[in-house]
């Protein structure tokens, strides 16, 4: 199990926190609201018209209010957070109740978090640790501000509310209730004590039952447990999670960028081309251009490469500073030969 530290190293652990939670903030409120099906089908405009249309009427509409804060963050757009801050406490203050709401809440500070200045994240973490747990006391059905309150747990340092403790608890606490959620939980619990395969057959062995709640939290759990594979050099292992997740999810793009990724790893240029090329279809990335460069750099296609690494720093939202700067570096290499060698 991963050692909580001191100094400011705690403060890094914090803000990796907020990474996590945005992540899960991607996801839609766990009761499907009215503009749930547009959201999952990409169809951001009419979303857009019709809570307009919706909040003209009822400016404090919850539903609306949610939907909303869905599309800012599903978007992405950072611009907006502060705007989708205030409409998740708007959302709280006419509907003091409304679970989901307060699941909106913390989604939308923990992005927040990610994108801002460090104390600020430091600052905002109690914020969003309990706009998760009163979700959850006021809907213990509320599955995906559970999963997101585990992994506030198991990510944060004790001294800043994180505790492992707290995290069996509510797994067990889930059980009562749901048995496959709390074998979700009980997966993500695993794959923070780095236990990847208990975790992947955990996962795996859940019975969704055609539940879309459960279809998508398995889903998103698998696809994390995948890319944390990769990241270990566990390539093999991330190939066989990832294409279960896309045997299941045909839709997923997160899993095909991820198993493209595998692939290449594991020598297997033309797969992972594939896998990248359906990612990029389902949903364009600055990620999954940068991919694409290091597969056609591999297959010898530096034409291909040199567009495909030149879309990636294009692109918004933009790479990390890690990965802009190799592609750089990659761009450089291939324009100029010589560039590099002694």
């Amino acid at each position: 199990m991963r050692n909580l530290i001191s100094g400011k190293s705690v403060v890094g652990q914090a803000v990796a926190c907020a990474l996590l939670l945005t992540a899960m903030s991607g996801l839609q409120s766990v009761h499907a609201h009215e503009y749930s099906a547009l959201i999952d089908a990409k169809k951001y405009a009419e979303v857009e018209t019709a809570v307009a249309a919706k909040l003209a009427i009822e400016p404090n509409n919850a539903d609306a209010l949610v939907g909303n804060i869905d599309l800012i963050l599903v978007g992405d757009n950072v611009k907006r957070f502060d705007d989708a801050a205030k409409m998740a406490e708007q959302c709280i203050t006419h509907n003091p109740k409304n679970s989901e709401c307060h699941e909106a809440l913390g989604n939308v500070l923990g992005s927040k978090a990610e994108k801002g200045d460090m104390m600020d994240a430091v600052g905002s973490l109690g914020t969003i640790r309990d706009a998760f747990k009163t979700a959850i006391a006021l809907d213990p059905a509320n599955y995906n501000a559970a999963m997101s309150l585990t992994s506030f747990y198991l990510e944060v340092p004790g001294l800043m509310g994180g505790s492992t403790s707290s995290a069996k608890k509510l797994i067990r606490t889930t059980e009562k209730s749901n048995p496959e959620v709390a074998k979700l939980l009980q997966a993500k619990f695993d794959l923070y004590d780095e236990e990847f395969v208990k975790a992947s057959a955990g996962a795996l062995a859940v019975n969704t039952d055609n539940n879309t709640t459960l279809v998508k939290l398995q889903r998103d759990l698998l696809v994390e447990i995948g890319l944390t594979l990769n990241r270990e050099k566990q390539f093999a292992d991330a190939e066989r999670v990832l294409l279960a997740v896309v045997q299941r999810h045909p839709d997923s793009a997160p899993a095909y960028l991820g198993l493209g990724r595998s692939l290449l790893e594991q020598g297997k240029p033309q797969d992972a081309l594939l896998s990248l090329e359906k990612s990029l279809q389902i949903n364009a990335t600055a990620a999954v251009h940068y991919r694409l460069g290091q597969t056609w750099q591999v297959l010898g296609d530096n034409k291909k490469a040199v567009a495909s690494f030149e879309q990636a720093l294009a692109f918004m939202p933009p790479l990390s500073a890690k990965s802009r700067e190799d592609v750089e570096d990659q761009l450089k290499a291939l324009k100029n030969p010589g560039f590099g060698s002694k």
